[in-house]
């Protein structure tokens, strides 16, 4: 009698939960969308474009059929085509604060003559077009900062913390899509982290449906925060397909921020070539596992000038842990300009701590390209080894590889199309100016690299690879 008396309520406790959990799920969106709402905008672009002088396209420039098209072009009313038209284009924005603060996607606005911004009707925002000016702009993030002067205070949205959006989490997209006005769509988080080109890319992947006009619009969580920016989709014929694409809320916030105060972006600048740490990589320079950024090259700028040199692995940044190579740019790019910080590097079996003051980015990529390589005069030998065949440089070589003279290494001059080298992308052409960490001149110096590393029990050989002026480390398994 006791145990149907247990069960019976541990049944009635089981329906209690179940009535609760149900009660906590919102059954519908529209108290979300009527609080965030009135901070949606659409955002309507002019461009003036150039009209053409004549009947381009149809017939060929100095045709004896030019003139005649050209009449009849006029006849038809079709003669302006050296006057200038008006191209317009449509996007998405949110407001960020009550003085008028306004964020987009850069290409919303991208050569814009004018900027016009419209909210939602019935919200308790103006009701008449604003007109907006561009505050600054960073493509490298594809946002846009903008401004409009309201006669009243101006309803706004804030910025949540996107890395705290799991993937399932549900979110909720705003805009203009395709030019049809105010709309929304749910969806979940799909997946997070997500690089599509640019080097400081964080988006949130999400199957709310995102179109175009929905560019610039904001992606909310289910408070009602900003987690993301929605720029782009995935897709084989322009619409949605589930596949969408948001900036994570954490980088537009910097961006905003450096926008607001300074009308552009600045970012720190370390002044190194960088590339991953794999296995093997990692097993021929005694590192413990593959981790941190491999530094390949180091041109005049902060890097060099504390002391960082090829070959090193930069393990740690400003107290932080470099787990890869886009770890380290985002890592940088997010520091302050000016600041000193702690560089630990991995260095001929241990590490060492260096101070870097840090530069500018965007001074450096204005700047010119400065390489600093080592000076020496070309040998005339061969040789066959770890599947290359190799060469020191020759005048001719240089020539026709198109090799500047402070150049100096070993010629690849083929590569067994079987072999490990081959595999890992190594190509005639391509030369060879560092091996085991040490720079090489001659045939005998890269046999004595080889030497070393099998009498120290090495698997595989470091090589410094340079194609086309651009370095890169190859590890080469010494079986070959």
């Amino acid at each position: 009698m006791m145990r149907m008396i247990w069960l019976a309520v541990l049944a009635m406790a089981v329906l209690l939960m179940q009535a609760a959990a149900a009660m906590a799920r919102p059954e519908s969106l529209a108290p979300l969308a009527n609080q965030v709402s009135p901070s949606v905008v659409n955002i309507t672009t002019t461009t003036v474009i150039e009209g053409r002088t004549g009947p381009q396209g149809i017939v060929p420039e100095g045709s004896p059929f030019e003139d005649f098209f050209r009449e009849f072009q006029d006849r038809n009313g079709n003669g302006n085509g050296s006057r200038p038209r008006r191209s317009s284009a449509l996007g998405s924005g949110f407001v960020i604060s009550e003085d008028g603060y306004i964020v987009t996607n850069n290409h919303v606005i991208e050569g814009a003559d004018e900027i016009e911004i419209e909210f939602f009707p019935g919200t308790g925002q103006p009701n008449e077009l604003l007109p907006a000016k561009v505050i600054g702009t960073d493509p490298n993030t594809d946002i846009a900062l903008l401004k409009v002067e309201a006669p009243a205070p101006l309803k706004y949205v804030k910025f949540g913390d996107s890395d705290t959006a799991r993937v399932g989490d549900w979110v909720v997209a705003m805009g203009n899509p395709l030019g049809q006005g105010f709309s929304l769509s749910a969806g979940i988080v799909s997946a997070r982290n997500r690089e599509l080109s640019g080097s400081y890319d964080d988006y949130i992947q999400t199957d709310a449906a995102i179109n175009r006009g929905n560019s610039g619009g904001p992606l909310f969580n289910m408070d009602g925060d900003v987690v993301g920016v929605n720029t782009a989709i995935l897709s084989p014929n322009g619409g949605s397909i589930g596949i969408g694409f948001s900036m994570a809320s954490n980088v537009v916030v910097k961006v905003v921020d450096q926008l607001k105060k300074f009308g552009e972006t600045r970012r720190g600048w370390l002044g190194v070539k960088i590339q991953d740490v794999d296995a093997d990589l990692a097993e021929a320079i005694g590192l413990d596992k593959a981790r941190g950024a491999l530094v390949t090259d180091v041109p005049d700028g902060p890097a060099k000038d504390a002391g960082v040199l090829a070959g090193d692995v930069i393990v740690s940044f400003d107290g932080g842990e470099v787990k890869d190579t886009r770890g380290l740019v985002r890592q940088v790019g997010n520091a302050e300009v000016g600041k000193t910080v702690r560089l630990v590097v991995y260095r001929e079996g241990k590490t060492e701590t260096l101070r870097v003051t840090l530069g500018r980015r965007e001074d450096a990529e204005r700047g010119p390209s400065r390489r600093q390589d080592g000076d020496g005069e070309p040998g005339q030998s061969e040789k066959e080894l770890l599947g290359l065949s190799v060469g020191v440089l020759t005048d001719q070589m240089r020539g026709e590889l198109n090799v500047g003279e402070e150049v100096e290494g070993l010629a690849i001059l083929s590569v067994d199309e079987a072999s490990e080298a081959w595999e890992k992308g190594l190509r005639a052409g391509d030369v060879i100016t560092e091996a085991g960490q040490q720079k090489v001149t001659s045939i005998s110096e890269l046999e004595a690299r080889v030497a070393e590393a099998r009498e120290a029990g090495r698997k595989s050989l470091l090589l410094l690879v340079r194609r086309g002026g651009e370095p890169r480390f190859v590890a080469l398994n010494l079986a070959e």
